[in-house]
């Protein structure tokens, strides 16, 4: 199989287009999209998502694409499209499912597809191979190969970027491992690691997500804890991460498309085989339910601060899933609004970041501008934008009632002695 790849980029989403940049600053790339306005947008040199600049975007050598016979064009084909999960926290592969239809239509003999999207073990060779086969009428194994790089992408992290993260990579066999590996490492300076089997860079994939959310649910459970004591839960982390070896996390809401997401794909194929995961998933059931507790919280201090709960409005700065990132996928901020507004509150929302089309639509949240704001009983921090953590206490103030106002700061990025200062009661997870 030749070794000299030309590649395109099937999904140019948070994780697809670092990837399609990546390899279009070297030679030419296919980036293939079904959203037309996405397409657009990309020729015109602009991302909505504020991961790639748009110098970085005119450098790249990328045709932008909604045509399946343009990526006839490429014999290396990266499929980077989400992969959620539904209602009932089963896995959803209805886009992975869609874009393995895409890509078989595209194939022909001697290509390599690779799948960079969030699975469990085994979905790879067992739901993509077949659709590959079925629409390109080809042999997976003697016409084409197939492989697995799972995603990294952090979205707003600029540091750690594709290019600077280790790529796992696998392939079906030796030789397709081999290509797989040297297509990556022409733009993945961080080099590669070279997994033995396709579904040891699966589970490799949730289980680094998977372990991150079980120390957040440690840290959340702590704070549930420490807060039927009576005490700080900062002040303990503060305190115990003065020894050298205690891992600093800290408690918080859990959503985005990965570390919210990533362990429900473990744990449907474990109870596919017949084991029932028990610390995973009680570590998803403590982080689930962090938004309900927030906002019971917030209605308890604003009783305590002497507010009538019914009538009352609370503004809630922050939508997306973390701070300095448009991304709203699975926000666990929308646990807060949705409990709120079951207590009967006036809830409003705001977050500079987050596109007001995209919150009304997913959400049915609308967005208020800055100056639309009317001065709130209570201010729930829920997202720890920069912009938040620049406003003084001043700032802040207007945003809020004069009388026995309530700060509910989930991620503790304000002074709470000069909040208390002002006249602000405060609590923070």
């Amino acid at each position: 199989m030749n070794t000299l790849r030309n590649v395109s980029v099937i999904g140019l989403g948070y994780v697809g287009l670092p990837v399609a940049v990546a390899f279009g600053t070297g030679a030419k790339t296919i980036g293939f999209d079904i959203n037309p306005t996405r397409i657009a947008e990309l020729q015109r040199n602009h991302d909505r998502t504020g991961e790639i600049a748009p110098d970085e975007l005119s450098a790249s050598d990328i045709l932008y694409t909604s045509s399946i016979n343009e990526l006839k064009n490429a014999d290396f084909h990266i499929i980077a499209v989400p992969t959620p999960v539904n209602d009932a926290n089963q896995p959803d592969l209805s886009l992975l499912i869609r874009a393995s239809v895409t890509a078989g239509k595209a194939l022909k003999i001697g290509d390599i597809v690779v799948y960079e999207s969030t699975v469990y073990p085994g979905a790879t060779e067992e739901e993509c191979l077949p659709v590959l086969e079925k629409e390109s009428g080809l042999v997976c194994g003697r016409d084409f190969k197939i492989g697995y790089s799972p995603e990294r992408i952090n979205p707003g992290d600029k540091e750690h970027s594709f290019t600077k993260i280790k790529k796992v990579v696998a392939g079906q066999d030796k030789e397709s491992l081999e290509i797989i590996a040297q297509t990556y490492e022409r733009v993945v300076t961080a080099g590669v690691h070279r997994a033995p089997s396709i579904m040891v860079a699966e589970a490799a994939k949730v289980i680094e997500n998977t372990q991150r959310d079980l120390n957040i649910a440690l840290m959340n459970e702590l704070a549930l804890i420490f807060r039927r004591l009576g005490i700080d839960t900062g002040d303990v982390l503060e305190a115990a991460g003065s020894k050298w070896n205690f891992l600093p996390f800290k408690p918080g809401l859990v959503g985005g498309h990965c570390i919210g997401v990533d362990p429900y794909y473990l744990t449907h194929k474990a109870e596919r085989i017949g084991y029932i995961p028990q610390v995973i998933l009680a570590g998803r059931r403590i982080n689930d339910g962090m938004g309900k507790f927030i906002a019971q919280h917030a209605i308890k201090e604003m009783i305590h601060a002497g507010h009538f709960i019914s009538g009352s409005t609370v503004t809630v700065l922050g939508l997306t899933f973390k701070e300095d990132c448009p991304d709203l996928r699975n926000s666990k901020v929308v646990d807060i609004i949705r409990e709120l507004q079951e207590y009967g509150l006036t809830v409003q929302v705001y977050d500079h970041l987050a596109d007001p089309a995209e919150a009304l639509r997913e959400y049915g949240i609308p967005l208020f501008g800055l100056d639309e704001l009317k001065p709130a009983a209570a201010v729930i921090s829920a997202v720890a934008h920069n912009a938040y953590r620049n406003w003084s206490i001043a700032e802040l103030s207007t945003l809020m009632i004069t009388g026995n106002p309530v700060l509910i700061d989930v991620k503790g990025i304000f002074d709470q002695t000069a909040l208390h200062d002002a006249g602000i009661r405060v609590w923070r997870l």
